[in-house]
């Protein structure tokens, strides 16, 4: 048994945010638990082993357990190779008066039980939104924001697939906090389920949230954010930033302005009054050739105020004849729409015409800001410039984007 114990103080945190406690592993061990215990504040906790990353629950957790065929949530299960290890302490709030905190590791050799899980039963699924599209060809309905028990929501995996399709959606990343322990539970999921599980991460700092999607393998959120982005494009996926102008999670972290990725959660929850502009006024700053236009729910939990696709992202995918296509090909291409639900006003880009569906009486924002009204409920209108294009009502309020 290995115990840490002391008092971080606001100095600790402003000096260096994350810290390392050493434990040793010995040869033959077969599972380590780690307990966390302290008094105010808020502390993260992850692992990390000689061969690198382990796990992270942030503030979600207070103990953890990794063995060989089992880990909790949120770390990774395998083989315990002997040497030095460290517990990761996030010092994510200290108050002035300091936090004392006791660590406590255990190491054996005997692995714990693990409970078998029960996968929910398979849902009904409303009838798929026909939306028109280029032959072989589909727009499919997704959510790119959402958490499970492998970080701090409150449903697992089998859990989260299966309200997916029961909501009607096509596709679901999964984006637990800086964690991919999820990774190889989504294609059984999904595939009971019957909706598209899309392997993600958010990448989550003091100062800004980003997602990274696709199969990437673990991103190092220690890293400049210059770094995220490299290692999503070199490993096939992308990185987006997560709801720019959201609260004590809006983005702050420095990124030169060459290495600024076009994806941005533009439509997140934190928007909740869409008449306030300051979201579109950030992307016109943010990259002045133009984003490519997310949406998220950031769904944690059935009983909180976010709803798991509220709002709908729309990649215009290459139709795989199951309904499901290339979501991340879609999203990488820029073939993407946000509308506020899967069954309200659409405003999509096919090939060189925009088409505004149950949108009458709202009016089309152009990137470069001339306007016009929208009359009828399925509107084709020529395209004649790049970028990002919406509809807002009368009274300004935006209820669909265009990539």
């Amino acid at each position: 048994m290995t115990v840490h114990r002391g008092r971080w103080s606001l100095e600790d945190r402003l000096e260096r945010g994350l810290r390392e406690l050493p434990f040793d592993v010995r040869p033959g061990t077969a599972s380590v638990t780690v307990e966390l215990s302290y008094d105010g504040g808020v502390i993260d906790l992850g692992c990390h082993g000689p061969d690198g990353f382990r796990g992270w629950s942030g503030g979600a957790r207070d103990h953890y357990t990794v063995s060989a065929d089992w880990a909790t949530p949120g770390y990774l299960p395998g083989e315990l190779e002997p040497g030095t290890w460290h517990v990761w302490l996030g010092l994510h709030r200290i108050p002035p008066d300091g936090v004392p905190y006791e660590v406590t590791v255990t190491t054996s050799t005997s692995s714990p039980p693990r409970a078998a899980e029960t996968p929910p039963p398979r849902p009904e699924r409303p009838p798929r939104r026909e939306l028109p599209a280029p032959r072989g060809m589909r727009w499919l309905a997704g959510d790119l924001h959402s958490h499970t028990v492998h970080s701090d929501g409150t449903l697992t995996v089998h859990e989260l697939a299966c309200l997916a399709a029961s909501q009607g959606l096509d596709y679901l990343a999964v984006t637990d906090h800086n964690t991919v322990s999820h990774h190889p539970e989504l294609p059984a999921a999904g595939a009971h389920a019957g909706v598209l599980l899309l392997p993600g991460q958010e990448v989550t700092t003091d100062l800004g949230h980003a997602n990274v999607l696709g199969d990437t393998g673990w991103v190092d959120f220690r890293r400049p954010s210059a770094d995220w982005a490299a290692s999503a494009a070199a490993r096939g996926g992308l990185m987006s930033i997560n709801h720019p102008l959201s609260g004590d999670c809006a983005w702050r972290r420095p990124l030169p302005a060459r290495d600024r990725p076009a994806f941005v959660e533009l439509w997140h929850s934190s928007w909740w009054d869409r008449r306030w502009g300051a979201p579109l006024a950030w992307a016109d700053v943010w990259r002045p050739g133009g984003v490519v236009p997310l949406g998220g729910s950031d769904f944690h939990d059935p009983a909180q105020h976010k709803t798991l696709g509220e709002p709908v992202t729309w990649v215009l995918a290459d139709d795989a004849g199951d309904g499901l296509g290339d979501v991340l090909g879609g999203l990488l291409a820029g073939r993407t729409a946000v509308s506020a639900g899967r069954d309200a006003p659409v405003l999509l880009r096919v090939e060189d015409e925009l088409i505004a569906i149950g949108a009458g009486g709202a009016v089309l924002v152009r990137p470069d800001g001339r306007r016009a009204a929208v009359r009828g409920d399925h509107v084709r209108i020529p395209v004649d410039r790049p970028g990002m294009h919406r509809l807002e009502t009368h009274e300004n309020e935006v209820i669909a984007l265009c990539g």
